[in-house]
């Protein structure tokens, strides 16, 4: 029996520079994802958060689960810098990880930088 369309999380099985981004999504890899993304070495995945809304270290649990393999993350906050929250901050620097939050637009110039040079990068973008 045939079923209604099927919502899933995005996700590219692997690691893809972001040719676009704007109108509340992103273009990568020859697809298009409306909606935040986590940029990780395990994959690029579908983020469940919006513009606004508060970085908690439950949302950042993928990025966590990939510490072994990330160096630096470049955390889009939106349209504009926003500072992460001290549990967030303390959070990643136990796994290894300096975060850099930066304006969404800053965050994803960056990470096409760091990922052509082979860096153990990665980027939470909120969409924008």
């Amino acid at each position: 029996m045939a079923r209604g369309i099927e919502i899933r999380d995005a996700h590219f099985p692997g690691r893809a520079p972001i040719d676009a981004y704007g109108n509340g999504g992103f273009r990568f890899a020859d697809m298009s994802h409306k909606g935040s993304l986590l940029c990780l070495p395990s994959g690029v995945h579908g983020w469940d958060i919006k513009e606004g809304e508060p970085l908690t270290v439950d949302a950042f649990g993928k990025v966590l689960a990939d510490a072994g393999e990330i160096e630096v993350l470049l955390v889009g906050t939106g349209q504009n810098l926003k500072p992460l929250p001290a549990a967030l901050k303390a959070a990643l620097k136990a796994r290894g990880i300096a975060s850099d939050p930066m304006s969404t637009g800053a965050a994803v110039r960056t990470y096409n930088i760091m990922l052509s040079e082979s860096r153990a990068v990665a980027a939470a973008l909120i969409a924008v």
